[in-house]
């Protein structure tokens, strides 16, 4: 009533990859049994001959029990054993290449992994982001706005430039013939625009 039968189904998990299941791995299952039971506790006691196995199939199904590291014939209690296979099931299942489908301690559900957790919260990385972008687009606005400004004078000057390259000498304003077709001749300017007789 203090063990749990254990089913392991290596071909199903690995395919072709499968290593063979003898004694050696049943030490190392035994061993990865006592590290489990030694880091649920911290009793640095247990060893490999706690961990009782018995009724071993071909099949690779076996019952396990582990006994007390004070006294041999005194049983862990089962609440405490499931404790600890709980606690180190992920490195049990990663010592096999096995998952909780395929290396199964019956009586114990599968354990669920911890949810990630992350250094720095993903809603602040998000909102980093936006108030970037925002940043920049502001930036650019200041930016385009200042270049459009200076634009805008630079074209104003010149204007007044060029207003000023049209006077003539007593003054008077003079329309440019640069949209005409033809030989523009300054001498001989129609100057009766300006004075009626």
């Amino acid at each position: 009533s203090d063990g749990y039968l254990v089913r392991l189904s290596i071909r199903t998990e690995l395919g072709d990859n499968a290593y063979k299941w003898n004694d050696s791995e049943m030490f190392f299952f035994r061993a990865s049994m006592a590290f489990a039971m030694r880091s649920f506790t911290g009793d640095q006691t247990y060893d490999v001959s706690n961990i009782v196995v018995c009724n071993v199939t071909e099949r690779i199904s076996f019952w396990i029990v582990v006994t007390s590291p004070s006294n041999n014939s005194q049983l862990i209690p089962k609440y405490m054993v499931e404790k600890a296979i709980r606690k180190s099931r992920n490195r049990i299942n990663n010592a096999f290449l096995l998952t909780d489908q395929t290396l199964e301690f019956l009586g114990i559900n599968p354990t669920l992994a911890a949810p990630l957790q992350y250094d720095t919260p993903p809603w602040l990385i998000a909102f980093g982001v936006v108030i970037g972008v925002v940043c920049a687009g502001i930036i650019i606005m200041l930016f385009t706005s200042f270049i459009h400004r200076m634009r805008a004078k630079n074209k104003h000057s010149e204007d007044e430039e060029e207003v000023e390259g049209r006077v003539t000498g007593n003054g008077i304003m003079c329309e440019t013939l640069n949209g005409k077709d033809g030989f523009n001749k300054r001498g001989f300017c129609d100057d009766d625009r300006f004075t009626k007789l």
